[in-house]
Order: structure tokens, then C-alpha cells, then sequence
């Protein structure tokens, strides 16, 4: 019999830290690799924001070799005396208290990026062990906390002892060292490059702050170490990303101004691209997703064009002004603003949502932009970017009518939009899957062997259109590309709409050869450049079938990679037959579903960005006019072997990500 009295004795009470090991996922997002990243961000955040305002010039991450990492900076020393409340000490406050810090009074910290987060007790309560090393008032102080099983349930982040002065020092700044819990986190570790991409990020944002990055963990080589400092602050950071595009002019502008809420740096640059790159931050933060703050930004661009263009006789008093969108053609621009009591659209801080900074962000661009370009070399540079929107605005009535048919037209019944689309009998956009496919062949085979009520298919008769050479009228007069467009319903650029969406889950299903890697990078590229929410979002997937089929008594296994096959040929045994796949097209109906389709048994690889500046520099330099960067990219970086790139994703029985 069910249960049914309810008392005060049913309710479960959390002590300190234990919600966050019972739910780590609402804390960290989640507790596959991108959450173990979220572990050190917590750390190095709360360094940066103590340098950020004003407090020291340096910070060292260091990765060891017993899977701890490491962080110590140069600031003034986390507080080590009592709290007035809690009667401990300020390191134990800020390692155990979920919602404790020196951040929510403005005296402390002017700026603060983790402000709605959490911090550094997170950290605490998802590792095995952390210890906390202070440099302050001429002492140094040492406190350790551990995870330990009590009562058969894991109690988080608690202190071995109380802070104890463990010498003297000359210097201060904190320094903190974290091992990962692998009850949380199992064999995830941390990864160089993506903590080198951040890391470089936030040094061009933090003008002349020093950050080191050492990894000790390969006990049998030096260890590795990479150096950020940027003393030209976001104009390095624009001449980084625009450094396998061709620009319009040399040096990048640079504008500064502050508000009654906000302090803004920026840097604008041109290049020949169709595409515009505007990677905007708040506190350090990336803003993905804009928010108020890029949209006064932009605004602030066009009204200072407009007026200079005209006042420079560039733009005839007989001529309408130039849009918005004409300005952004080619644009390359970083934007970062700090400000006080953030306000951020969702739990991810992808958008900033302050209304009072979009005036407040034009009003600084306007005044600073229009000094900076009325300087006596300038008008040169005013010039290029009015040609240049011109060229934008020449283009934008050509443009006019495809964009319209792919925003309006993109209903089923509209063959034109739709291309070979089979679609699906389910009209719930949460269920549904589209497969974009390679190839009539194995989009029929697709047809065939799909579910009919959520899986629709769009066989693609060739390549498409790589869209990073092309102007965006050029792009829609494509049929594989308008296909796409009509199948989704979103339509592009700024009349994108993710709420018309009609696929959660959308699936490139190519074989696995250079062709197929080559058709994966030209979608994913029209995705970045035109539906870029629909990555960011979570909707984006590569599908993985397999390598290999084989088979011994009727007994029949599928290997994904070289690896895969090795060790089920040890299980086979001898006396098996085997066939490698070349393509998608060799696969009957139901092998294909077996192997990649069926949710329960196929394996997808879910696309993000983790570093949006990073993707912008990748795809130009492998889908662009240049090259010799590409080539160079290619000799540095380009790994074809499949096992390297898949292996750590597959796992029996689920949609991987």
C-alpha cells in the first residue's frame, strides 16, 4: 500500500553542500566534460575578478599530473579573519556557503562575472579534495577540504581543519588546488586547448594582465606552458580573429567611454567577408546570444556612419540612409562592457537583458566612434566602410525576394522550398528528427528504413554551396540550400526565428570519407554563418555509422572505430567475415536504422561552440579565400585518423553527445 502520511519528518534537509552532490547538473550544467571545465572557471573567475578591478596583474593555471588543477594569482588574498555571523573564516565561508561572497557588495568589486553564479563552493563540493593557500598581512595560511563517506552517503567540501598560519610571506594572492571528484565526473579530464581558449580570451579582454597556463601531466616530457598577455587588449583581440581575412584597413579602431552604468571598450575592423563576427561580453562573460547592449552597440555604428557618410558627401543627400544590416557586412568587432547588477536572460548568460544599457552603449559608440574617425587620417577608413555598405545595400533588393520565399514560402507543400524532402507524420517540433543525408542513394535507402512518424529526410544531390564565398543572394539562389531552409522554417540571419523550428534534432548523415567530412564542413559552415542559434541551441547533430560489419554464426556486430573493431576481433575470435563500409549507400534499410537511426542504438555527436571567437577564425581559415592559412592550418592540426576524434564519445545504447 502507497504511503500517504506527509509530516515535517518526510522532508529532506540538505546540510551545506550535499544539494550540490545530489544534483550537480543544476549547478554545473553537467557533469560530463563541460562541466568538469566549469570546476576551474569557478576558480579562475573569482582570480580575474580580483585582478579585474584593480587588484594584481597575473594568474597561473596549472594542470598536474595527479588530475588536480591549480590556480593562484598576484590579488590581494581572500579574507582570512572571522565572519561577524558565522564566526569562521572567510576562506571556509567562500568554500562552504552556496550563496556567500565578497561580490553582492559593490565596495569589494566594481564588476564582477560571477556574480548570479555560485562559485567557488561548487567546486569544493565536487572534488575529492581542495586546498586554499593565502598570501596576506605578512602570513600564509593553509585549509584543506575533503569529501568523505558518513553514515553511507558522501558529505561535500568539508574542512580537515580550521585555517591555520603555516609560515610567512612577502607577497599576496591566493592560490587554490582542486582534484575533480571522480564519483561526479568518472574519467573525465581536463583538455588543454579548451582551457587555453579561454584563457587567451580573457587575457584580451583584461588589457596587460599576464595569464599563464602549465600542464605537468606528461611525467615523461618538460612540461607544456603558453603565455597570454595582450597589451593592445580587444584591438589584439579583432586583429586575432581577422588574421586569415583580408581587411580593408590596417589598424582596427579602437573606442573607450563610460556611462552611468557601464564602462565599454571596443575594436572595429572590416574585412572583404559577406559575414559580420561581433563577439560581445559582459564582465568577462561571452554574450553569445547579444542582448541590449550589442543591439546599442550596432545601432550606435549605424547612426555615426550614417552622418559622417553624409557629412563627408560619401552618401548623396538625394539617397536613403544605409541600414543596419548594410554595416554589418564584413564587420569584425569585439565589445566589452562591465557593469553592475547584471541582469542575464536564463541560466546560461548568453544575453544580456538590462534595458538601461542599450541607450546608455549607443550614446558612448556615437560619441567615441565619431571622435575617432574624424581625426585628419581617418576619413580614409569612413570612406571604405561606406563603400562597402553600399555594396551591402546593392545587393540587399537582389537579396529581398529569395529571402522572402525562404521565410514565407517553407510550407510542405511548397516543392520548390522543399527539394526531395520525406517528411514525417508527427507535428510535434519536439520529437521530430530531420537527417540531412548525402547522396540520392542512401537518402533513399533512409526513406526506407526510417520511422516514418518523427524521422524526415532531405537527400542532398551534391555538395552545397560553401557559403563562406558567397553573398547571401548568391546562397539563396542555391536549391540545396534553399531546401534546407524550407524543411526547417526558421528562415536566416535576422529574420531567423527558432520558435518555428520544426526539428529538435537535426541530423548530417554522411559517409565516412573526405567527401562526406567535406559536405559536413560546408553545412556546419552555412549553419555558423546563418542559423547560428540553431548550434548554439543544442539542435545540431552529426550521425556516426559504422566503419565495419561483422559477422560469425549468424552472430553480427558493428564496429564505429579502429579501436571498436580490435577489441570485438578479440571477442570474435577467428572465422569471421568482415565488410568495410565506404559509403552510407552500402547499407540495406535495415542496417542503416539498426546502426544509425534508431535512438536507442545509434550514436550521434552533438556540434557546439565552446569559443565563439576560435570557430569564427576556424571556419574562415578552412572555408575562406586564403590559402596558405588553410594549408598551414592543415599541416598543424589536421589529424584524419577517425579513432582519435570519435572514440571517447561512443557508448553502447544512447544518443551521444
Amino acid at each position: 500500500m502507497a504511503k500517504t502520511s506527509y509530516n515535517s519528518k518526510d522532508i529532506m534537509v540538505l546540510e551545506g553542500l550535499d544539494a550540490v552532490r545530489m544534483r550537480p547538473g543544476m549547478y554545473i550544467g553537467t557533469t560530463g566534460v563541460k562541466g568538469l571545465h566549469h570546476l576551474l572557471w569557478e576558480i579562475v573567475d573569482n582570480s580575474i575578478d580580483e585582478l579585474a578591478n584593480g587588484h594584481g596583474n597575473k594568474i597561473c593555471v596549472t594542470l598536474h599530473a595527479d588530475g588536480s588543477a591549480s590556480c593562484v594569482d598576484n590579488g590581494r588574498g581572500m579574507p582570512v579573519d572571522k565572519h561577524p555571523k558565522l564566526k569562521v573564516s572567510g576562506v571556509q565561508v567562500i568554500f562552504t556557503e552556496l550563496h556567500a561572497g565578497g561580490k553582492f557588495e559593490s565596495n569589494n568589486y566594481q564588476y564582477s562575472g560571477g556574480l548570479h553564479g555560485v562559485g567557488a563552493s561548487v567546486t569544493n563540493a565536487l572534488s575529492e579534495w581542495l586546498e586554499v593557500y593565502v598570501d596576506r598581512d605578512g602570513k600564509r595560511y593553509h585549509m584543506r577540504f575533503e569529501s568523505k563517506e558518513v553514515g553511507g552517503h558522501i558529505k561535500s567540501g568539508m574542512p580537515v581543519s580550521e585555517l591555520t598560519v603555516i609560515g610567512t610571506s612577502r607577497s599576496t594572492g591566493s592560490l587554490v588546488r582542486f582534484l575533480p571528484d571522480r564519483r561526479v565526473f568518472g574519467d573525465a579530464t581536463f583538455d588543454f586547448n579548451t582551457i587555453a581558449l579561454r584563457l587567451r580570451e580573457i587575457a584580451f579582454l583584461n588589457k596587460g594582465i599576464e595569464i599563464i597556463l602549465v600542464d605537468e601531466r606528461n611525467k615523461n616530457a618538460k612540461p607544456v606552458v603558453k603565455q597570454f598577455k595582450y597589451d593592445g587588449g580587444v584591438s589584439d583581440f579583432v586583429n586575432y580573429v581577422n588574421s586569415t581575412k583580408t581587411k580593408l584597413f590596417d589598424n582596427p579602431i579602437y573606442i573607450k567611454g563610460k556611462s552611468e552604468h557601464c564602462e565599454l571598450e571596443a575594436s572595429i575592423q572590416y574585412t572583404s567577408e559577406y559575414s559580420d563576427t561581433v563577439l560581445s561580453f559582459v564582465n568577462n562573460i561571452p554574450t553569445s546570444e547579444g542582448g541590449t547592449h550589442e543591439t546599442g552597440f550596432k545601432s550606435g555604428i549605424t547612426k555615426v556612419m550614417n552622418d559622417l557618410g553624409r557629412k563627408l558627401n560619401f552618401i548623396k543627400d538625394k539617397d536613403d540612409n544605409l541600414l543596419g544590416d548594410d554595416f554589418k557586412e564584413g564587420l569584425t568587432a569585439v565589445l566589452s562592457i562591465k557593469m553592475r547588477n547584471v541582469q542575464f536572460e536564463g541560466q546560461t548568460k548568453t544575453k544580456l537583458g538590462n534595458p538601461e544599457i542599450r541607450p546608455e552603449v549607443e550614446s558612448i559608440v556615437v560619441t567615441e566612434l565619431t571622435k575617432a574617425l574624424t581625426k585628419n587620417d581617418a576619413k580614409k577608413i569612413v570612406e571604405t566602410i561606406i563603400k562597402k555598405a553600399q555594396g551591402a545595400a546593392k545587393t540587399r533588393e537582389a537579396t529581398k525576394k529569395a529571402k522572402e520565399l525562404s521565410r514565407a514560402k517553407n510550407s510542405v507543400e511548397n516543392t520548390n522550398m522543399l527539394g526531395k524532402l520525406a517528411a514525417c507524420t508527427s507535428k510535434k517540433a519536439e520529437l521530430n528528427e530531420l537527417f540531412i543525408v548525402e547522396g540520392d542513394s542512401a537518402g533513399g535507402t533512409a526513406k526506407q528504413g526510417r520511422d516514418r512518424y518523427f524521422q524526415s529526410i532531405l537527400p542532398l544531390k551534391g555538395k552545397p554551396l560553401n557559403v563562406e564565398k558567397k553573398r547571401l543572394d548568391q546562397i539563396l539562389q542555391n536549391e540545396e540550400i534553399r531546401s534546407i531552409i524550407g524543411s526547417l522554417g526558421t528562415g536566416i540571419a535576422e529574420n531567423f526565428d527558432l520558435s518555428s523550428l520544426k526539428y529538435h534534432k537535426v541530423i548530417i548523415l554522411a559517409d565516412a570519407d573526405q567527401d562526406g567530412e567535406h559536405i559536413k564542413s560546408i553545412l556546419l559552415t552555412f549553419f555558423f554563418r546563418y542559423m547560428k542559434e540553431l548550434i548554439t541551441s543544442g539542435h545540431v547533430y552529426v550521425g556516426m555509422p559504422p566503419l565495419f560489419k561483422m559477422e560469425k554464426k549468424g552472430e553480427v556486430h558493428y564496429a564505429y572505430t579502429d579501436a571498436d573493431y580490435a577489441e570485438k576481433q578479440k571477442k570474435f575470435g577467428s572465422g569471421f567475415s568482415i565488410q568495410r563500409y565506404k559509403g552510407l549507400g552500402e547499407m540495406s534499410a535495415e542496417q542503416l536504422w539498426e546502426t544509425t537511426m534508431n535512438p536507442k542504438t545509434r550514436f550521434l555527436v552533438k556540434v557546439t561552440i565552446e569559443d565563439a571567437a576560435e570557430a569564427d577564425r576556424m571556419v574562415t581559415t578552412l572555408m575562406g579565400d586564403n590559402v596558405e592559412a588553410r594549408k598551414e592550418y592543415i599541416q598543424e592540426n589536421a589529424d584524419f585518423n577517425r579513432e582519435d576524434k570519435y572514440a571517447k564519445l561512443l557508448d553502447k545504447g544512447s544518443d551521444k553527445k
